[in-house]
């Protein structure tokens, strides 16, 4: 673990009620739902390559994204069944939210993944608050694209602010979690920012760096001996 501002870790520990917002790919869950996906359009070698430049900043995400939905074209939606059941949350996930939930503290997800596989998992834990990518369908597949907004790092932020107003929140008392590029503005507006096994664009900017595998680690962090 690096704690590289210690001076905001003490401050979000002041806060009586925290925000935790967390990205959901990779660090809510163990895996990039787009890549479960993929397999069923036999595209998979290709998406993966294209999600792994667009976390690490290489590439501008809108475009990526829309280049990885557009390979999924024709994927039955019946696949997003088998994909839910394919998704693992990561280790310490349970424990944090089981701490979050005796404090008092809140919990949102936020994904430039898709809610067809994250709302089920939100609604299964208690979480209210989710914002993530919409497939486009017609005739019981996927179009190749998206519908609604995209969620990118803009998005993403601005998120996080609604969150913390629909809680009666500060931005000061949320904790954004992220691994990618795509969470850096999310990160730089809360007022704690954690990477999780990171890519260097989030390690770049977080205040506290946590190598993995387990969530709950943030605990040492936010509530030293709770575990």
């Amino acid at each position: 673990m690096l704690i590289a501002r210690p001076e905001r870790v003490a401050a979000v520990r002041a806060n009586a009620r925290l925000l935790l917002v967390s990205d959901v790919d990779s660090t809510f869950i163990g895996q990039e739902v787009i890549d479960l996906v993929a397999a069923h359009a036999g595209a998979q070698i290709e998406v993966e390559a294209i999600t792994a430049a667009a976390m690490r900043g290489e590439l501008d995400f809108a475009a990526s994204l829309r280049a990885r939905v557009a390979a999924l074209a024709g994927v039955p939606i019946e696949a997003l069944a088998a994909v839910r059941e394919q998704v693992s949350l990561t280790p310490g996930v349970v424990e944090l939210l089981a701490w979050a939930r005796r404090r008092g503290h809140s919990v949102g997800l936020v994904s430039g993944g898709f809610h067809e596989i994250i709302d089920p998992l939100a609604a299964t834990h208690g979480i209210r608050h989710v914002r993530a990518n919409r497939f486009a369908t017609a005739n019981g597949r996927l179009t190749g694209d998206l519908a609604g907004p995209i969620i990118d790092r803009a998005a993403k932020a601005l998120a996080l602010s609604e969150f913390a107003r629909a809680e009666g929140l500060p931005e000061a008392a949320c904790v954004a979690i992220g691994d990618g590029a795509n969470d850096v503005a999310m990160m730089a507006r809360a007022g704690l920012a954690v990477a999780f096994a990171g890519k260097p664009a989030a390690v770049g900017v977080a205040d506290v760096a946590l190598p993995g595998p387990r969530l709950d680690d943030l605990l040492d962090v936010l509530d030293p001996g709770a575990r």
